[in-house]
């Protein structure tokens, strides 16, 4: 709003001044605090437990990719004036969510294409709402044909209360204080704790762009050197965790504590990302968004309905719905979807769900790749195919782990 528009409130200008820079800032704390205040399971016993769901999950993320590029390249580009990126606003939006699709602003922007990120979080607010919904309708759908019995059982009226709010007698702690308050404030150090693993990722995209600018003809062609902080942070989040499971012998980090700083970030760059949402670039695309929406939609519905039950070894329905969940929105709502589903959580699911992420997010959902492709796609503007047939292979190597590397989880369909 202009500040001296007719009719414009006269504070809004400046009141909202500094919200398109919260998201950029708090997506990485965001990240760096994915992997900080639990203990780094061996890599070997997360492939065990969580293998057939990885894989999964990496066909299901792989595939909004092969979707939206496909849809985009063979037919979107051909009858709407949008560039080959348009493909990648579903799995942004969906796979990524809010916090990836507005730490991404500045890559759209450096790209040439500024409302992309626009898109991006409009794909992200449908995938949250659309998450919700139609995962509500498919847990009600596999109640009635006894694909998951914890669906089906009632609850109580504590537990199924709907307005948010714990009651009063049985409210979890928030976190705990590793020091004492007359000593330091607990938070605080937690979150220079996060500080430093935010300055590690710093250090590394440095590092990354210096790198690259070593052979890189012109700048705007750059990948290492496009590539957003918030991936990097995950990666410095997780060096700053090992460290303390090899050198910390007291328990300083608080897993909880960590939570709450992420739930925190994570709030605020959502409701300042819608606010400084510009709907017009959402408007002036509104046919190609929604067929790509509808799209990414379709394949998500389809992987729980079809293939989650063919690549799960067990309680199928309940893992493949976490996963259609995160695959919508965030982790928070694929543990939503699954919570209804397996409400004592009695099955495996939680756990494969759990452990999988510690394999999955740093490439997917605002990872490596993630961050990667937007650059990619503009380097091969020209013939984009390439990529596409990137994600393609991707899903064809994920299905080789899931039924040969894991062979022995598998399980008849059972209609």
């Amino acid at each position: 709003m202009e500040r001296n528009a007719p009719g414009a409130a006269p504070f809004m200008s400046d009141a909202t001044a500094g919200w398109g820079r919260l998201p950029g800032l708090l997506i990485n704390v965001v990240f760096a605090t994915l992997f900080l205040g639990a203990a780094i399971p061996p890599l070997r016993r997360v492939w065990r437990i969580s293998g057939p769901q990885l894989a999964y999950g990496q066909v299901v993320a792989w595939g909004q990719y092969a979707v939206g590029l496909g849809l985009t390249l063979l037919i979107l580009v051909r009858f709407f004036d949008i560039p080959p990126m348009f493909g990648a606003i579903i799995p942004v939006g969906f796979e990524g969510g809010h916090g990836t699709a507005a730490g991404l602003a500045g890559v759209f922007t450096e790209k040439g294409w500024p409302d992309g990120v626009h898109l991006a979080l409009g794909s992200a607010t449908v995938g949250v709402v659309g998450g919700v919904a139609i995962g509500m309708a498919l847990i009600n759908w596999a109640a009635r044909r006894r694909y998951c019995r914890g669906a089906a059982e009632q609850r109580s009226d504590a537990d199924a209360r709907g307005d948010g709010i714990f009651p009063r007698e049985s409210r979890p702690k928030a976190g705990l204080l590793t020091f004492r308050p007359e000593s330091v404030e607990s938070l605080a150090v937690h979150l220079a704790v996060v500080g430093v693993a935010v300055l590690f990722g710093y250090g590394l995209k440095v590092g990354l762009s210096s790198l690259e600018s070593l052979w890189l003809d012109d700048p705007r062609n750059a990948i290492l050197g496009s590539f957003p902080l918030f991936p990097l942070a995950m990666i410095g989040g997780v060096v700053v965790q090992k460290l303390f499971d090899r050198f910390d012998r007291r328990d300083l980090l608080d897993r909880g504590t960590m939570q709450r700083l992420q739930g925190l970030a994570l709030d605020y760059l959502i409701v300042a990302a819608l606010a400084t949402l510009k709907i017009e670039a959402i408007v002036s695309n509104l046919t190609p968004f929604v067929l790509l929406m509808l799209a990414g939609i379709a394949w998500n519905v389809w992987c729980v309905v079809f293939l989650a039950r063919r690549m799960l070894p067990d309680n199928w329905f309940e893992r493949g719905v976490a996963e259609f969940g995160q695959s919508m929105g965030v982790t928070a709502t694929g543990i939503l979807l699954l919570r209804v589903a397996d409400p004592r959580f009695e099955t495996k699911a939680p756990d494969a769900f759990g452990y999988k992420q510690l394999l999955h997010e740093p490439f997917m959902g605002g990872g490596l790749w993630t961050s990667t492709v937007i650059p990619l796609l503009y380097v091969f503007r020209a013939n984009p195919w390439p990529i596409w047939w990137i994600t393609v292979g991707a899903i064809a190597v994920w299905l080789v782990v899931r039924f040969v590397f894991f062979r022995r989880a598998w399980a008849p369909v059972r209609e």
